[in-house]
């Protein structure tokens, strides 16, 4: 191998943004041992590990993660290569609704490629309760939502998103009585689930904080004055996932949607949904 092929580079980019060879994998729509193949070989060429390995954890070796900045640079240039060309007439405006606890860990990526590929198109997001959202698609305020999916609300399945009890080492606030939650305000799919779980199982609680702010939910949790119910995908690394070894009843998962209002059936909308079908469900 004496030039970087991109389809390779894909892979070290994929594996090092999921921390595992087998999501890298699923997100390049490869086999493991064909993508793990592939990085041996591209490492004995270059004569430098790029990956440190362990039986839990994958992460990027020094070499490693300075050919993976460049490799993120020459995929999104290959992106916007072939969209100058294929879609160069594509322009206009999107707005899209999220929550805030699925903008942070899912949105960044996908707009980020999209805005390499599509220069001429502007994108509004709005971070928003689910619940909120659902009036605003109705009466076509926005053109895309990626949110749960909840009663009257129709729309491609994403993902399913585990929820997960989350605490912090500061304290081991988990183990009191009642149990001080942070949830969002009422509406959420995740605090319903929460609050069922835990009445199913008799433990007392009370809700130390309410509040449709992500931020603030991960601030009373980091202080250790609450724990909350969060989607996995969400939890910041520092913070604890509890599980019924802790004590605490299992949640369940969300289902995230792609939903869209009657105005978004324009071209621009139509690109940005499928880069997100794309990239989220791998």
């Amino acid at each position: 191998m004496k030039k970087l092929d991109l389809d390779v580079l894909e892979m070290v980019v994929a594996v090092a943004e999921s921390g595992s060879f087998a999501q890298g994998a699923q997100a390049v729509h490869r086999s493991p041992s064909a993508v793990s193949m592939q990085i041996k070989a591209l490492e004995e060429v270059m004569g430098k590990p790029l990956f440190r390995r362990d039986t839990r954890n994958v992460s990027t070796t020094e070499e490693g993660a300075t050919l993976v900045d460049y490799g993120r640079r020459m995929l999104s240039m290959r992106e916007e290569a072939w969209a100058s060309v294929v879609r160069p007439e594509i322009k206009g405006r999107i707005t899209i609704g999220i929550p805030d606890d699925y903008i942070s860990s899912l949105l960044p990526q996908v707009l980020g490629k999209f805005a390499a590929t599509h220069p001429r198109v502007d994108i509004r997001v709005m971070g928003l309760p689910s619940s909120a959202i659902v009036p605003m698609l109705k009466d076509n305020s926005i053109d895309l939502a990626c949110l749960t999916k909840v009663k009257g609300v129709s729309g491609e399945l994403i993902r399913y998103e585990s929820i997960i009890w989350t605490g912090s080492m500061k304290r081991r606030v988990w183990e009191e009585r009642p149990l001080p939650l942070a949830v969002f305000a009422h509406g959420s799919t995740a605090r319903d689930l929460a609050v069922r779980a835990l009445q199913s199982a008799s433990i007392k609680y009370r809700m130390s904080y309410e509040s449709p702010s992500f931020l603030g939910l991960l601030s009373m949790v980091d202080a250790g004055l609450a724990v909350a119910p969060l989607a996995r995908c969400s939890i910041p690394a520092h913070l604890v996932q509890l599980t019924p070894n802790d004590g605490l009843p299992e949640l369940g998962e969300l289902e995230v949607v792609l939903a869209r209002s009657a105005r978004s059936a324009r071209a621009p909308c139509d690109y940005l949904a499928e880069q997100i079908l794309s990239e989220w469900r791998a």
